[in-house]
């Protein structure tokens, strides 16, 4: 089946004990056993079948054996992480959401386990990182929130000539524009609340593996630590998905039209977006992407404050998180990044000017009236930046 088809009719599509077109959302913590050891479920951490439908289908989009769905992509994070132990070592993206920032610097590390940060675009300082400790190489691509765009296939090479796993964070780019997993990588990852949820009404993550031996351990460690996905979002979540591929035509129009009138826009002083022909990550982008996906980062002219920017928006809703049918903007030094130190923030580009755009569906007239009404709020306007952190959550 094609992709579009898939969406629709991959994973299980069907009930089987009625027929109905939507899986029904099973809402029992407990299953009759007919026979001990002879049941399907018995116990929803373990297995739901409103789950099951989900994680399915995230297995088929993604062209893995197994899917594996959390309470949110955090939880999904965590739980990868814990295949593994006090004193290994990982190569880091050095352009990762704050969130999982949080998690390293904060959780991982007084658990025993050591990190290298690098820019994974530089495929010789992921060689280098490389110790005998080395046991997985993580980062997201395109990031979070640079859009810097990784040669999937490269880093997974490396991976396997080194015997370490490689682990992708597909959020920004969603099954539809990218599926890291046929380009070599072991384990994918999703905040499934952004792209693949698409209504700004779940909160979610998902996991596929490429092999079976992998699945079975992501798989009992789902089961152990209990972070799953409740049968309500997987139905929501199910949902949500089958409408991707319409969605994301949308999202990527709208995209390309305010790329092109930001890159005319005198007040912003860069553009980051996947799509930009100066960008010397396109070639790769194009390569490996469907798209160039629909998100959008920009930074104002030096001074200007970002805060008077989106505060401004009428259309354009200033909130955390992506991927939405709403456009979506934040400030991440002020929002999604404040948990990470400013020294190392401005250290890894993300500058107090920077500003993250999710593009969503509305009518590209409205979208370019409101970013126009934005800019003509920050004439002649020179502000000093806020550094305080509001918060750090999407």
């Amino acid at each position: 089946m094609e992709f579009d088809t898939k969406l629709l009719h991959g994973g299980i599509s069907e009930d089987k004990v009625t027929g109905a077109t939507s899986i029904p959302i099973y809402m029992a913590s407990t299953f009759h056993q007919q026979k001990i050891g002879q049941n399907k479920y018995e116990y929803s951490r373990s297995g739901n079948p409103t789950r099951e439908a989900v994680e399915k289908l995230i297995a088929d989009l993604e062209g893995g054996v197994a899917g594996f769905a959390f309470a949110s992509g955090s939880a999904a994070i965590d739980t990868v992480f814990s295949l593994f132990s006090a004193g290994d070592h990982f190569v880091v993206g050095n352009d990762v959401y704050g969130g999982t920032f949080r998690l390293i610097d904060a959780v991982l590390k007084r658990f025993g386990m050591t990190f290298t940060v690098v820019d994974t675009r530089d495929l010789n300082a992921v060689e280098a990182a490389i110790t005998p400790a080395t046991k997985a190489i993580y980062l997201e691509t395109p990031t979070n929130p640079l859009l810097r765009v990784t040669d999937i296939k490269a880093v997974a090479d490396i991976a396997k000539a080194h015997n370490i796993l490689s682990i992708i964070d597909n959020t920004f780019a969603s099954p539809y524009v990218q599926r890291p997993l046929e380009f070599g990588v072991d384990i994918v990852l999703h905040s499934a609340s952004k792209y693949l949820g698409g209504h700004s009404d779940v909160i979610a993550g998902l996991v596929v593996t490429k092999d079976a031996e992998l699945a079975e351990k992501v798989g009992y460690l789902q089961n152990a630590i209990g972070g799953i996905l409740a049968p309500q979002e997987s139905w929501l979540l199910q949902r949500g998905m089958k409408t991707l591929s319409l969605r994301m035509r949308a999202h990527l129009a709208n995209a390309e039209a305010i790329f092109h009138y930001l890159a005319n826009q005198p007040l912003v002083s860069k553009i980051y977006f996947p799509g930009d022909p100066e960008n010397p990550d396109y070639d790769v982008a194009r390569k490996q992407m469907n798209g160039f996906g629909a998100m959008i980062s920009f930074e104002l002219q030096p001074g200007l404050d970002p805060k008077a920017f989106v505060e401004e928006l009428q259309v354009i809703t200033l909130a955390e998180s992506l991927g939405a049918l709403e456009s979506l903007i934040e400030i991440p030094a002020l929002m999604t990044h404040g948990s990470i130190p400013r020294d190392i923030r401005l250290k890894n580009g993300i500058q107090d000017e920077l500003i993250r755009l999710s593009v969503g569906v509305e009518d590209q007239k409205d979208l370019l009236t409101d970013l126009e009404r934005g800019f003509q709020n920050l004439q002649g306007s020179k502000n000093n930046v806020s550094n305080s952190t509001v918060h750090s959550e999407a």
